[in-house]
């Protein structure tokens, strides 16, 4: 007789509280062009390309080699759309082997035309 142990979902260190809550609307994968860009404690203002992997009315995954804290408030742009929105760091993944990070982004009141789809 053979006993099984129960598999234990582990929860990515970096949670979020704010992300632990269930997820609103429909998810897609969708890789859109998006630039980010936040201000530095010392007021200089950074811009980054990025794409998405994944996206819903509220937000997205993004891949983005820059490494940014949990709770960083950004300004979004979905580029094609060339639609911006405030968003805000929810999700952080450990360091990719080949580089960067994948980010989940909370759009700060979005339209939900934002990615210029039906989610």
């Amino acid at each position: 007789m053979s006993v099984q142990t129960p598999i234990s979902k582990k929860e990515p260190k970096h949670l979020s509280a704010r992300y632990k809550e269930k997820r609103r609307g429909h998810r897609m994968n969708s890789r859109v062009p998006v630039r980010l860009e936040w201000d530095l404690p010392s007021g200089k203002r950074i811009k980054a390309d990025a794409h998405t992997r994944v996206v819903n009315p509220y937000g997205c995954m993004v891949v983005l080699e820059h490494d940014l804290p949990l709770e960083h408030r950004v300004a979004l742009t979905n580029v094609p759309m060339n639609a911006s929105n405030a968003a805000v760091i929810v999700w952080k993944s450990e360091e990719r082997p080949e580089g960067g990070w994948e980010y989940g982004v909370e759009l700060v009141a979005p339209a939900m035309d934002f990615w210029g789809m039906e989610l």
